[in-house]
């Protein structure tokens, strides 16, 4: 693939396709943490929802991806996820298409953590941590003992070795999330896709899993691609924006870079933004 993310914003502003992106190199052949959208539209047959859609996600960055209620963020995560497939364009992981990766291999590159919640019985956190290498074992789900180091590490790597033992069930919902996060952590992928993974919980158990997204994208190398509705915890947070609007291009940088263009994709006559502070304020 030759394809080359536009470095500067006034690239960009040339662009159709995006508004801005982030200075950084495009993810090199074998690092598969590297993410890349060439013209991407998304949709459902007979309706596109968005795009074209040009930008790269980088290895080490917590992007989060920003957006008012039917802007599109749900079907471009599904997308990305090969839940559903794109209307046109290309998704790239490194020098491969999306589209020709088996899905066993797939699930060994993305890892996905949903805002949907689970029924869980009478599971236990380490057994759910486990379920993250189910690419990897045989028939049976049997654990090697490489399996269970690579869940060990998960768990401890999140903070949940001390609820090893307790049924989900019990737990809290910012418990209960963290134990999705070490799943996918478990699974071993490059890349880890979130959909609206502070859903459901109180302002401090947000900002914990925010901060623990981040140190793991820095700490590991992840490729953290979060949609969330909570948006000053991404503008504090994250390294990078992808922000999605109604009619609007994707734009894609910095939360810096993109000060002056969050008025834009988040209007409402009761809020102010101060980009001094990077913060919305209610107009009283």
């Amino acid at each position: 693939m030759r394809f080359a993310c536009l470095n500067t914003y006034e690239e960009l502003r040339m662009n159709d396709n995006i508004s801005s992106v982030v200075n950084t190199p495009l993810p090199r052949e074998g690092q598969g943490g590297g993410v890349v959208l060439d013209a991407l539209v998304i949709g459902y047959p007979g309706h596109k929802v968005a795009g074209p859609m040009t930008a790269c996600l980088h290895a080490g960055e917590l992007c989060c991806l920003l957006g008012a209620n039917g802007a599109g963020k749900s079907t471009l995560l599904r997308t990305l996820a090969a839940f559903q497939p794109a209307l046109s364009g290309e998704m790239w992981i490194g020098e491969r298409k999306l589209t020709e990766i088996p899905p066993r291999q797939l699930s060994t590159m993305i890892g996905i953590v949903l805002t949907e919640r689970i029924r869980t019985g009478g599971i236990t956190v380490r057994d759910m941590v486990a379920m993250g290498r189910s690419p990897y074992t045989n028939f049976w789900g049997r654990l090697k003992e490489e399996d269970n180091r690579e869940v060990d590490e998960a768990m401890q790597q999140v903070g949940i070795v001390q609820f090893a033992d307790r049924q989900i069930s019990t737990l809290s919902d910012g418990e209960r999330q963290k134990v999705m996060i070490a799943k996918a952590l478990a699974q071993g992928t490059p890349i880890i896709l979130l959909d609206e993974a502070t859903a459901f919980l109180d302002f401090p158990s947000k900002v914990e899993i925010m901060l623990l997204l981040s140190r793991l994208a820095h700490e590991m190398g992840k490729t953290i691609f979060l949609s969330t509705h909570d948006l000053d915890l991404a503008l504090q947070t994250s390294d990078c924006l992808w922000l999605m609007g109604r009619n609007l291009p994707l734009a894609v940088g910095t939360p810096r870079e993109l000060a002056s263009e969050l008025p834009r994709y988040f209007p409402s006559q009761h809020l102010s933004f101060d980009s001094s502070v990077l913060r919305f304020n209610i107009k009283l």
